[in-house]
């Protein structure tokens, strides 16, 4: 992930491997909350469904997103 860019952008690189860069840059949370919003858009599932599990601090972040369907479980 790159913070603080000119250009926003979210690219597939293989599977479940992407490059995100966003305008926002990494303070107080900004950087993240974006990256959030383009993975939720880019996997069409509502923001609250993804998560960061590592890499808060750091360019390099691992998110879980939960896929499941309300009521199906």
């Amino acid at each position: 992930m790159k913070a603080g860019s000119k250009k926003e952008f979210v690219k597939k690189l293989s599977g479940d491997l992407f490059e995100i860069s966003v305008r926002e840059k990494a303070e107080r949370n900004q950087a993240n909350v974006r990256v959030r919003e383009l993975v939720a858009k880019e996997l069409k599932v509502p923001i609250e469904k993804v998560k960061i599990l590592t890499g808060h601090h750091s360019p390099g972040k691992i998110f879980v997103v939960d896929i499941h369907e309300e009521g199906l479980v």
